[in-house]
């Protein structure tokens, strides 16, 4: 079990103050991430049928909650990991025109997930898509992305020192850039982790873009699956990638925090190229995977962003679990009680 307990910890806010402080947080936040990213919000899947490739497969390895439907012959559902692939489709299905997107409340099952202070059994978060035009598909078009979603962030954090002042604000005027080559060279003697944890310290707010493909040293800063972010195709510098992961610095735990993932996602060409780096040509066979090859999807970028994930670090809490109801080992309860951190 791994529980970090912040030296001297007391929530600023009761239970029942923070219920309400979650309302605001979500609201504001996802009527502030519609308005300025023009995303219309549309209803979603908690589960998806097995072999279709829709489901996202996060780093290839984690098993999806899945269960037989009586009424289908027992064909077998999963219960979704995100909806990367999923709200493509529905973007083409709703023909969503470039320049807008859809975004819908994710709920999903990790059974696989190793419970910590950031991390839950139960994963809630604002599933976003845009439609894009060919042109669009540019490491400066990511940014600018990116730059906007930090505006609705630092608007956000405003907005809760507004209502509860003695939580002030500590986000960085401007979100920093790094590529994860770039962090490799800068901290050749640490872990992928070490890394981001020593840029978020120093910057408050970065954005690592490149994450899936292998570095100069042979290994991956993260792993991503194949077949919805791009991260092959050529950026500036030599580095390649047109994804990567917003990860601020949390005041609370001391350490780096994300918040999103997100990317340009794979057209027709890298999704072949990923496919065979990652020994995956079997997926082209696949429902989602034949639609993109045969021109049916629309190109887009897209992302997830943890409403926990903000709430927790907006309302300056110490566990996922004060902020979401999910199930905790009984140490690990006995544990929080006795620092002042009370779980749902």
């Amino acid at each position: 079990m791994k529980l970090t307990i912040p030296d001297g910890y007391k929530p600023y806010l009761n239970p029942v103050q923070t219920e309400k402080a979650i309302k605001l947080v979500k609201d504001f936040f996802q009527t502030n991430l519609s308005a300025e990213l023009k995303l219309r919000r549309v209803t979603a899947p908690l589960f998806v049928m097995r072999g279709t490739g829709i489901n996202d497969d996060l780093n290839g390895t984690e098993r999806a909650v899945n269960f037989p439907i009586k009424e289908m012959n027992d064909q077998v559902a999963e219960v979704v990991h995100s909806l990367a692939k999923w709200k493509r489709m529905t973007l083409g299905k709703l023909n969503i025109q470039p320049g807008y997107g859809i975004y819908t409340d994710m709920n999903a099952i990790r059974a696989d997930e190793e419970l910590t202070n950031i991390h839950s059994l139960y994963v809630d978060q604002w599933d976003w898509e845009i439609s894009i035009t060919k042109s669009d598909r540019t490491l400066d078009f990511l940014k600018s992305v990116v730059e906007r979603i930090f505006g609705v962030l630092k608007r956000t954090e405003f907005q809760i020192f507004e209502e509860y002042p003695e939580m002030i604000p500590q986000l960085p005027e401007k979100i920093t850039f790094i590529h994860s080559e770039e962090l490799l060279a800068e901290y050749p003697n640490l872990g992928p982790f070490e890394r981001e944890t020593e840029a978020a310290k120093k910057h408050g707010a970065i954005f690592v873009i490149g994450i899936g493909g292998k570095l100069a040293n042979g290994e991956k800063h993260d792993g991503r699956a194949p077949d919805y972010d791009d991260w092959t195709t050529g950026t500036q510098n030599g580095f390649k990638g047109l994804n990567g992961d917003i990860l601020i610095w949390n005041p609370v735990l001391e350490r780096v925090f994300e918040i999103s993932s997100m990317g340009i996602r794979v057209d027709k060409t890298a999704l072949l190229k990923q496919l065979e780096l990652e020994n995956a040509n079997e997926r082209k066979e696949l429902l989602f995977h034949k639609m993109l090859l045969n021109d049916q999807l629309p190109l887009s970028i897209g992302g997830g962003i943890g409403q926990s994930r903000l709430c927790m670090y907006f309302l300056r809490k110490a566990h996922i679990g004060e902020v979401q109801a999910s199930i905790w080992p009984d140490e690990m309860i006995k544990q929080c009680e006795e620092n002042n951190i009370f779980l749902m």
